[in-house]
């Protein structure tokens, strides 16, 4: 048996979430090729990335209220990893835009299958927030490969080749689940009890949950337009391949830094700063009429995202020890990932590309108030944690 706390059962979560997490490694591309190689227009092409992830968040939905019956998520991760691959092998060869809509919901549902479980088992660890960062670290080498490696590919064989690459990489997150999937630690006995009569998480807990969407509705709106905003700036190719590379490298540390403060810094705080900092990027990043505003926090501000999350996913786990709220990570992430393309998409037709920083303004401060009622963790849950 495959223990969380084992380099096996690590490095399978850690590949499940890479796999998982493509979206928000890949939206400013993905985005790019859907307007510049498919011939959609922003509108459409945000509605697209997000009938993908509206198809993870009704997976997310249906699994994580179950997750805390399962002995084990491992055919779960496999089979939606797997299915994710089928969705964008079939994509790549795909034309009409009907066809393109469905294969990107059914492969959003069968993704959100995959990163149900595997969130909801990282939560279900000895230590969620140092087991998240560790994931969170994965991601941010595959990004830096991915933004490295991807656009002059894309350049050079064409747009189809971005999905079939997301078939690979799935195809691999797939294997790596069926042979070495963990199974998540016990959840402690009273929390247990709790939810075998059908009690629900606190309202309070509710508030963090929407906090977090909220930060991601600003993450996805803002980083899906990001390349595009570059471009039509006319800041020239080479010079927002640069950022993209800058930030990929940038990424690489947000989350070991969050493993490194777990104890030093409290989650609360981190949580009220984090989205005044990262509306504050993505409203000079699109405000911006020169380069370096525009450069500057666009290598910065998806680190702001993996910071401030690990800070939250550890702080929702303490409170829920269940892992049934944390199942629900795509969810509550998707949800918000899912607004953020077609909102953006939207503001950018009608209004330009700086009614997307003056949205991330006013959605800062609403994520800001829901995170001032988040409740606090049990003491002998915090005393667990911290003995860890």
């Amino acid at each position: 048996m495959i223990r969380t706390d084992s380099g096996r059962g690590r490095i399978a979560l850690a590949i499940a979430h890479c796999a998982g997490m493509v979206d928000m490694v890949a939206l400013p591309l993905w985005v790019g090729v859907l307007i510049q190689h498919f011939r959609f227009d922003p509108q459409q092409s945000g509605l697209l990335v997000t009938l993908f992830l509206a198809g993870a968040v009704a997976a997310s939905l249906l699994i994580a209220p179950l997750f805390h019956r399962l002995a084990s998520g491992r055919m779960l991760a496999t089979a939606g990893l797997a299915g994710g691959a089928v969705a964008f092998w079939m994509l790549a060869s795909a034309t009409d835009f009907g066809s393109i809509a469905m294969l990107h919901a059914l492969g959003g549902f069968a993704i959100g299958i995959a990163q149900s479980v595997t969130q909801g088992t990282v939560a279900r660890s000895a230590n969620p927030h140092r087991l998240y960062a560790i994931c969170g670290m994965a991601l941010g080498v595959f990004a830096l490969l991915y933004l490295c490696s991807m656009p002059p590919v894309i350049a050079s064989m064409g747009g189809p080749i971005l999905f079939k690459v997301f078939a690979a990489v799935m195809l691999v997150g797939a294997v790596v689940s069926l042979l070495s999937f963990p199974v998540p630690n016990e959840a402690p006995m009273a929390a247990v009890s709790i939810q075998s009569v059908g009690a629900q998480p606190s309202k309070g807990l509710w508030f963090g949950i929407l906090g977090l969407c909220t930060m991601s509705v600003v993450q996805a709106m803002a980083f899906s337009f990001f390349e595009r905003m570059g471009a039509d700036s006319a800041f020239g190719v080479e010079k927002v391949t640069a950022v993209l590379i800058a930030m990929g490298f940038l990424n690489l540390f947000p989350t070991a830094l969050a493993a490194f403060l777990e104890k030093r810094w409290s989650a609360r705080t981190v949580l009220m700063v984090g989205p005044i900092v990262q509306a504050i990027m993505v409203a000079s990043i699109f405000t911006a009429t020169t380069y370096l505003p525009y450069a500057v926090p666009g290598a910065l501000f998806v680190g702001v995202m993996l910071f401030t999350h690990v800070f939250g996913f550890g702080l929702l786990a303490q409170i829920d020890p269940t892992g049934r709220t944390l199942a629900g990570t795509p969810a509550m992430m998707m949800t918000g990932a899912a607004i953020g393309p077609i909102l953006g998409g939207t503001l950018v037709k009608f209004a330009g590309y700086p009614a997307i920083g003056f949205a991330a303004l006013a959605l800062g401060g609403v994520a800001v108030a829901c995170f001032a009622r988040l409740p606090r963790p049990t003491t002998q849950r915090l005393a667990a944690a911290n003995a860890i």
